[in-house]
């Protein structure tokens, strides 16, 4: 039994800002030995934490273990922006909006997928500074995005979705800037503290029959009657593996070309003194996504020491799913003239965290759920929806391993593969030169 080596593993530039909130994790569990399971999870993001959460309400009795390459919340999982979106969110689009049809039953979905992470949160004791169904705002800088806003109001009245503009006023209300001329709220997105969203659902799950271990990467997979992952230091041999790597699908040797590794970067500010948080007005906890894709977004979060602004904006494409610490500091720049534009008020503020996060984007926003092989599953490929995307195709490959049908993976399953890339050198071009036309015509909407 030879494997299949893995050939990257996961590199994530600076810190995860949202665990650094956290209390200290107790020490990880490391894989040291040799395991057998019924079931192994390949990575404890959102995708796999669902994946392992579905096969433990449909197999009972059965052994699952989970191998992380780093600590829970260290990853992706804990670099996002912390929303788990139910309407459209087509990032590739002007006004994240798509087909009717097609958008009626991405609701749907998406909605089933935050359903199912409200019941782990309530399950697992989480609370609303972690979990809340409490909407977000589009936030239009520009007469460009007002348009792009009115335009996204149509469709989801086209939908039969409620939803609400607001004039500038009401968003300065909100945010306490007056930066925006407008926004668009709906009220089915769910706020959450990511890091400590994942934390919570991997102590939830943790059990004699759940075994999670984590700084443990999978540097190789192989397949004789049983699938075994091999680890630095052990191994675990399962009946069924399910991947749920995202964009290192491609390390494990699957739907090579096919797939777009993007970075997107953050930073967050210090905790707010009394006084800023005084000038600052405004309410204590929002979310504004920008009513351009290519646009900035911002949260106003609350922490232990005190309340804080979170930047989100830039996009590159980086095929080699590494970037380097210079680019960290070149897009702090953009991150720091975001913030004075929208803040003046807080001039004296600096930013405490940043950080970048791995996105995997197919051109045709489709993801990657199915068999692989025999009794090797995939739940990859979120489109930049971790959260929710990911939620939803880890139970539903954990349902296509068990022969759970539905209409829901049905629809899955008959989804095309990611549409192929250009040769490498004319897709990295070719993607650069998108990403920054874009950019460049989001203007103040960025």
């Amino acid at each position: 039994m030879r494997p299949t080596r893995v050939s990257k593993l996961p590199i994530d530039p600076g810190p995860a800002a949202w665990n650094c909130l956290l209390a200290d994790a107790a020490p990880p569990r490391l894989l040291e030995d040799h395991v057998s399971a019924d079931w192994l999870v390949i990575g404890a993001g959102f995708a796999g934490l669902a994946a392992a959460r579905r096969l433990s309400q449909l197999c009972p009795t059965d052994r699952i273990v989970v191998l992380d390459a780093r600590r829970v919340a260290e990853g992706p999982a804990g670099r996002n922006s912390g929303f788990m979106i139910d309407l459209p969110h087509d990032l590739a689009s002007s006004d994240y909006g798509g087909a009717l049809d097609d958008d009626l039953q991405l609701t749907s979905d998406n909605r089933h997928a935050i359903a199912f992470a409200a019941e782990m949160a309530t399950e697992f004791g989480l609370g609303s500074d972690v979990f809340a169904l409490s909407g977000k705002v589009n936030g239009a800088a520009t007469a460009k995005g007002e348009s792009h806003n009115r335009e996204h109001a149509a469709h989801l009245s086209a939908m039969g979705e409620a939803h609400e503009l607001l004039d500038a006023k009401a968003m300065k209300d909100l945010t306490g800037t007056d930066y925006y001329r407008g926004g668009l709220y709906t009220a089915g997105t769910a706020i959450i503290q990511p890091a400590a969203f994942v934390r919570g659902v991997a102590n939830g799950l943790a059990s004699n029959r759940v075994q999670i271990f984590e700084n443990s990467p999978v540097t190789g997979l192989a397949c004789d009657g049983a699938w075994t992952a091999f680890s630095p230091k052990g191994s675990v041999t399962a009946k069924k593996v399910i991947l749920a790597v995202n964009g290192h699908l491609n390390s494990f040797g699957y739907m090579q070309n096919r797939l777009m590794h993007v970075f997107t970067y953050a930073s967050m500010t210090r905790a707010l003194t009394e006084a800023e948080t005084a000038k600052l007005g405004g309410a204590a906890v929002w979310g504004i996504t920008p009513a351009d894709p290519m646009g900035t977004t911002v949260r106003r979060i609350q922490s232990a020491e005190g309340d804080r602004i979170l930047i989100r904006n830039r996009f590159t494409f980086d095929p080699s799913m590494e970037v380097t610490d210079r680019r960290i500091t070149s897009v702090a720049r953009d991150h720091d003239r975001a913030f004075r534009a929208r803040f003046p008020m807080l001039g004296q503020v600096e930013m405490q965290y940043r950080w970048g996060g791995r996105l995997c984007l197919s051109r045709n926003n489709v993801s990657v759920v199915g068999e692989l092989e025999n009794s090797l599953y995939a739940a990859c490929c979120q489109n930049g929806l971790g959260t929710t995307r990911g939620t939803l195709s880890g139970l539903l490959a954990a349902e296509l391993a068990t022969q759970t049908r539905s209409a829901r993976l049905d629809r899955a399953l008959s989804a095309p593969q990611p549409t192929k890339l250009p040769p490498a050198l004319i897709a990295r071009a070719g993607a650069t030169a998108v990403l920054k036309w874009q950019e460049m015509k989001a203007g103040a909407e960025l």
